[in-house]
């Protein structure tokens, strides 16, 4: 059955904080596909945030871009601005093989087709994106009640990156983990999810490291010259 079934990819880049990219592919193309991706009009290599095996890549395609049209930047163009694990959610109902890593080999073939020097580059840009969510830091301080959005479940701020759940000091991103039932090493960035004062630490955090202008008119200006509905 494997050889019947096509690869849909969700891609973030270092240039764009906050924007995915939505596509698919064969077996076959995969090495063809990744060379276009990181064409002369793209800074720095795209990473692969998840990728897997599906029978019909081009519905399940155009299904998410029907699903987060909403979020879509250009409607000729496959990057959203939405957080990857609302549509790595999706996937992980749909895919087929869920022992087959094809995120790491995606990954490996972008870094196959990657010079060091553009890698170093990558590497550069995401050490000088916004740090880590620093709770005392955004003015949360150690004490403070996180709430889950369906309002069941709590956190209390433990220190500056520790929270306190169900009675254990751990990561934000793995309570949120258990409270969804989801692998330990599953992709997940928690601050969409919590609450403080009735604000999400996702907007919190926002405004707190403001994004400057740049990467998003590197968006308009590079990467939709791209041919990416290829």
């Amino acid at each position: 059955m494997s050889n019947n079934l096509q690869i849909v990819y969700v891609l973030t880049n270092p240039a764009m904080p906050g924007l995915l990219k939505i596509g698919s592919t064969t077996q076959e193309e995969v090495d063809t596909r990744m060379k276009q991706l990181y064409s002369t009009g793209v800074p720095v290599p795209f990473d692969c945030a998840f990728a897997c095996r599906v029978p019909n890549a081009r519905e399940v395609e155009k299904a998410l871009h029907t699903a987060f049209r909403a979020m879509r930047i250009n409607p000729t163009r496959e990057f959203f601005k939405i957080e990857p694990e609302c549509v790595i959610a999706i996937l992980n109902l749909l895919h087929i093989e869920p022992e087959d890593d094809i995120t790491a080999q995606i990954e490996r073939r972008i870094e196959a087709e990657t010079t060091q020097a553009d890698l170093k580059a990558a590497e550069t840009l995401k050490q000088a994106r916004r740090p880590r969510i620093d709770y005392l830091e955004l003015g949360i301080p150690v004490g403070s009640v996180l709430h889950y959005e369906d309002g069941t479940q709590q956190a209390i701020v433990h220190s500056s990156r520790l929270v306190e759940f169900a009675g254990q000091v751990c990561s934000l991103t793995s309570a949120t983990r258990k409270i969804r039932q989801l692998a330990d090493d599953y992709p997940l960035q928690p601050s969409p999810y919590w609450t403080y004062n009735g604000e999400t630490l996702k907007d919190i955090y926002d405004s707190f490291y403001a994004l400057p202008q740049f990467p998003m008119r590197l968006e308009a200006d590079s990467f939709y010259a791209l041919q990416d509905e290829a």
